[in-house]
């Protein structure tokens, strides 16, 4: 990996005698979209926090673009080139859309038209249009333009898209996605599994403070997420043994038969044989996603925690 933009090395913070975070090692290159993927209380918020010179480490290490957090000259620096959208944002609920909209634009000076870039024309239009729902679309699209306002190198990004449904979810993905076409470094913290899985160059797994793995998508995948598998539904003994003639890792659950498979080749000897007896079967596949891997490493606790390095 080039110069790391932000290296954490052995962070611990703790409340008192809670530790928010303990012990976790991670770096970030330029130009990726880095996602902390945790629970609720995994230890997120407390991460980006102490990366946005919001709240200072317990112990351990972090710089972000060379400058220490811990140091009241590297804090200046570095607030200057981040940008922050924190997890709770308060403000926008009190005030009109095109408010919100006409603040930004006329304090942040942007280089880019941010009217333009994230598609706010209808929001500047609804001028009468309160955003009193606190996860409503406007409120979401007025707070994901404020971290880009000042041409932020790295962009923090704390639950942004928390309780919005599916379609202004895949707003927010765009605009995340031309963030980093433009060149910005994008940390993300998010319980949501499919979300770490659309937006992530690389992710972290935390639970209880701990980084439990870190890797890109694929890496997790194959490392954590199981088997591919074919499953029969209602296939039942007919079907079960006929593949268990072939496949020794067949195995059925009621009258549905699972074969887990890693080639092309596999499926086609087993259509080719229960075909021939003339079996009939419906079928649907299990891919693994991110959700199997964070299942896997937090629901179950399964495996150590990671280590950088």
């Amino acid at each position: 990996m080039a110069e790391p933009v932000v290296s954490v090395n052995g962070l611990v913070k703790r409340y008192g005698d809670v530790p928010g975070v303990d012990g976790i090692s991670f770096e970030v290159a330029k130009g990726e979209v880095f996602v902390l993927l945790g629970p609720k209380g995994a230890g997120k918020t407390t991460t980006m926090e102490v990366i946005g010179c919001k709240s200072p480490p317990t112990s351990g290490s972090v710089r972000v673009l060379g400058r220490s957090v811990a140091d009241s000259v590297g804090i200046s620096e570095i607030k200057k080139k981040i940008g922050v959208q924190p997890q709770l944002f308060s403000e926008p609920e009190r005030r009109a859309v095109a408010a919100n909209l006409k603040h930004l634009v006329d304090t942040s000076q942007p280089s880019v038209d941010l009217m333009a870039l994230f598609d706010l024309k209808e929001a500047l239009e609804k001028t009468e249009s309160h955003m009193i729902n606190p996860f409503g679309m406007f409120r979401r699209r007025v707070e994901s333009t404020t971290p880009a306002a000042n041409d932020a190198e790295i962009i923090l990004l704390d639950d942004p898209t928390g309780g919005l449904d599916i379609s202004i979810r895949k707003v927010v993905w765009r605009i995340i996605k031309k963030w980093q076409a433009r060149g910005a470094t994008i940390i993300l913290a998010t319980s949501n599994a499919q979300e770490a899985e659309q937006l992530a160059d690389r992710i972290g797994i935390l639970s209880s403070g701990k980084l439990m793995a870190l890797d890109t998508p694929a890496g997790l995948l194959g490392r954590f997420g199981g088997d591919r598998s074919i499953i029969f539904r209602n296939g039942g003994d007919a079907v079960f043994g006929t593949l268990r003639r072939y496949f020794d890792n067949a195995s059925m659950e009621g009258s549905d038969v699972f074969l887990p498979f890693e080639r092309l080749r596999d499926l086609e000897v087993a259509f080719t044989a229960l075909v021939g007896r003339g079996l009939e079967f419906e079928v649907a596949f299990r891919i693994p996603t991110i959700e199997d891997v964070f299942h896997t490493l937090v629901a179950t606790k399964k495996y150590s925690t990671h280590r950088a390095g």
